[in-house]
């Protein structure tokens, strides 16, 4: 009884052997299928020499009064409890500008979120976006993603791309809080961005 269940088993595994060869054999032939391609340099926009720029400016993250530029969007239950306020996440749209003060010439927003991010201090995930407005790099924009540990003195996170005149952007960007009111969260924060491009 085994030989027999035996037989027709061993006949249908040859069967379907031959049909997956002739399937992946078919299937193979013509024209191949691929997800990625090489491409010259200069096709997409690149030049043999890269530019490096470093970019000053201000940003003004304004949680009180009556036109904030950042708002909470997330506030969990536990928040409430957390001495570093983790899992509260800002919507933000702030303004960038040429100096300290507010009124200066504006050059660019931030727009992104940060979110509290850690159980013992205070520290950011920032998530964000410099669109310029300002001179040559109007329309242009630099992508940051990173950690910010806003109690340092001064902060480091990764340029992670970029459009416009920073396609292909990689770099860093250093944060330093110039001006913080512990009532409102209003602060503004110095930012030397360097970038090759």
């Amino acid at each position: 009884m085994a030989g027999i269940l035996l037989k027709p088993t061993s006949s249908l595994l040859i069967v379907l052997t031959c049909f997956f060869s002739s399937s992946v054999a078919t299937s193979g032939a013509g024209k191949p299928h691929r997800f990625s391609r090489t491409l010259l340099p200069e096709s997409v926009g690149l030049k043999q020499e890269e530019t490096a720029t470093h970019l000053h400016f201000y940003f003004h993250d304004i949680l009180g009064g009556t036109n904030p530029t950042a708002v909470p969007i997330v506030e969990a239950a536990a928040t409430k409890t957390s001495a570093t306020a983790f899992g509260r996440v800002i919507m933000m749209d702030d303004p960038l500008t040429e100096t300290l003060e507010a009124t200066s010439k504006l050059v660019g927003r931030c727009q992104g979120f940060y979110a509290y991010a850690s159980q013992s201090e205070f520290s950011f995930l920032m998530v964000m976006n410099f669109a310029f407005t300002e001179g040559e790099y109007n329309g242009s924009t630099l992508s940051v993603l990173g950690r910010n540990p806003v109690q340092s003195t001064v902060r480091e996170m990764p340029v992670v791309g970029g459009t416009g005149l920073f396609r292909f952007a990689r770099g860093y960007a250093q944060a330093e809080t110039r001006t913080f009111d512990l009532k409102t969260g209003d602060a503004v924060v110095e930012y030397n961005v360097f970038v090759v491009h």
